[in-house]
């Protein structure tokens, strides 16, 4: 595997958009089952430096308007930073997009969590769980919703194949007797590193990037939409403890499941799915 990624080469800039719009076409081909997009990015949605404050990079909105259009669907979206980052920006998308159906994107660190000075189960357990804690919640809201079992008809879009060959590859090997690694570069005649397939092109005639069919409601910019609310009473009953059904959750299980602290201090085995309790995570 390593030796296989010596060849690749990263290049920008990086949008969501491409992917989180491919996720809404599956989810609604399949009639509206609930999906959950998993997004592991080493760096955020590029931001220019001409980008003036207050203003947002052509990246930034089509990954924002992608983020916005999957609320209207059965889709959660859960994204892991690796790496070094910087994550402010995933950290704003967390938490500020505006005109959502539901709050449907959630941000991991997973070099924040995985750097801490904690056992390594702790660190497994409180990575799942910052990953999965919202999921329960979101699915809700696609039954509130009435987003669940209900197919819209958008066209799908195609994903585009990988590169078939790259016009600069790079190979590195290792001399055993000598100790020594040696590297060597080639150009290739080619002009492009991206090869389109004639099935591709085909199916890339008949798909557009984004369908027009789509209501035109979501197919505004976000910031002018007025975003969709679901019962505030939904929400906070997710929320709630399921045992005492009066306090908030602030204690989860290396499960997944969580509760209230005083009612799950001394559990010895979860009371949803009956694992035995190791890990006890407070949340605040």
């Amino acid at each position: 595997m390593y030796g296989n990624n010596l060849d690749l080469t990263c290049t920008g800039p990086t949008s969501f958009a491409p992917i989180i719009e491919t996720a809404i076409g599956i989810a609604d081909s399949t009639g509206g089952q609930y999906h959950v997009l998993l997004i592991i990015a080493d760096g955020q949605v590029t931001r220019s430096v001409d980008t003036q404050s207050g203003q947002l990079s052509p990246q930034e909105r089509d990954t924002i308007d992608a983020i916005v259009k999957a609320s209207h669907f059965p889709l959660s979206i859960v994204l892991v930073g690796v790496g070094d980052g910087p994550w402010d920006m995933m950290h704003k998308f967390d938490d500020n997009i505006p005109a959502r159906s539901f709050d449907n994107f959630q941000f991991v660190n997973f070099t924040e969590i995985m750097s801490k000075s904690i056992a390594a189960d702790r660190k497994e357990a409180e990575f799942a769980l910052s990953a999965l804690m919202e999921i329960p919640t979101q699915y809700k809201a696609t039954l509130d919703l009435q987003l669940l079992g209900r197919r819209q008809g958008i066209p799908p879009r195609v994903p585009l194949p990988p590169p078939t060959r790259t016009p600069y590859s790079r190979s590195t090997s290792f001399d055993q007797q000598s100790g020594v690694y040696s590297r060597s570069s080639s150009f290739g005649q080619q002009t492009s590193g991206f090869q389109q397939s004639d099935s591709f092109k085909q199916r890339q005639h008949g798909a557009t990037r984004r369908p027009d069919s789509y209501s035109s409601e979501s197919s505004q910019p976000a910031a002018s939409r007025i975003p969709d609310t679901y019962a505030s009473e939904s929400s906070e009953s997710t929320l709630s403890c399921a045992i005492c059904m009066d306090k908030s959750k602030d204690l989860a299980f290396g499960c997944g499941h969580q509760t209230c602290y005083d009612c799950g201090k001394n559990l010895v085995r979860c009371p949803m799915c009956q694992q035995h309790i190791t890990t006890r995570i407070r949340l605040y």
